[in-house]
């Protein structure tokens, strides 16, 4: 199935939440767990990967030791990001207006509501993300179109139900309309395969037909050497990480329509131009440099 055969059921006379525009998205301050600076954070250390300052020494440390083992994990996460910009521009030049995007890390922009609304103005994001970092810099960063509407919800992926129990989603995101699942770089972060699996099918269950599927997923398949260290040191850390080969991250996608070109390392996703300019990845990338596997698919 290719992105041309998309098809989103929506229209312009169905009804939308009743719910007020504004350029702030709604941030569930109260929820937010005392922030540890003892320990490493996976969210914290890819901010470092991608370049930012909102990590502590204890993070730093941890990603030093990754680059240590696997020199390129900068190259990776950048084609991991530019893999969900790309993904999210593809979704939303189809029809897609609303996102659910849970394990978003620090914000920086581009985030991906930012690229959503460039091309539907109207467009609808939750995020979410267990990491109060993530939940500080939210509200200054997550800022809407007058027309879109976004929102974050302080939650663990562990818990599917509670996030979607939210007033946040309820207020932003109409599930009887096509919603996008953005689950990108985190079930590696689920060890348990059967955790993950019962994650995704709860988060979709109630999503109707035409709703999408975003997945990036670190593997060990392309670097064994390199990628199993990070792995290692991951866990070391008190991060568990569990990276997994095609076969097993295909799994994900049973029973939905796979977009062209199916699953592929990340950087091979429909890589267009729009990736050299920003200065986010190499002219020439090899797959094992990225060592993550990424795909969309459609509910039928």
């Amino acid at each position: 199935m290719s992105t041309d055969e998309i098809r989103v059921t929506a229209t312009e006379s169905e009804a939308e939440p009743e719910v007020a525009s504004g350029a702030e998205p709604e941030v569930d301050e109260a929820a937010a767990p005392h922030l540890r600076q003892d320990i490493p954070h996976s969210a914290r250390m890819y901010d470092y990967f991608l370049g930012g300052k909102d990590n502590f020494a204890v993070d730093r440390e941890a990603a030093e030791r990754v680059l240590t083992a696997f020199p390129t994990m900068r190259i990776a996460v950048h084609a991991n990001r530019t893999f969900m910009h790309r993904a999210t521009r593809a979704l939303a030049r189809h029809g897609l207006r609303q996102w659910l995007d849970i394990g978003t890390g620090i914000p920086t922009s581009p985030n991906l509501h930012e690229v959503a609304q460039a091309v539907e103005p109207r467009a609808r994001v939750v995020y979410a993300d267990n990491d109060p970092v993530v939940l500080a810099h939210s509200r200054a960063l997550m800022t809407s179109t007058p027309q879109g509407r976004t929102a974050y919800v302080h939650g663990d992926v562990r818990d599917p139900a509670s996030i979607l129990a939210t007033p946040q989603v309820a207020q932003t995101l109409d599930l009887t309309q096509p919603v996008a699942l953005s689950l990108v770089a985190l079930l590696h972060f689920v060890p348990d395969l059967d955790e993950a699996h019962a994650i995704v099918k709860h988060l979709l269950d109630p999503l109707p037909a035409g709703s999408a599927l975003v997945l990036s997923h670190a593997t060990a398949e392309l670097d064994p050497s390199g990628a199993s260290k990070v792995e290692e040191i991951y866990n070391q850390a008190g991060t568990s990480l569990r990276l997994r080969p095609r076969a097993e991250f295909a799994t994900f996608f049973e029973g939905l329509d796979l977009l062209d070109p199916g699953i592929v390392p990340a950087h091979r996703w429909h890589r267009d131009d729009t990736d050299a300019p920003a200065g986010l990845l190499p002219a020439t990338v090899t797959d094992a440099q990225v060592s993550f596997y990424a795909a969309v698919a459609i509910k039928r």
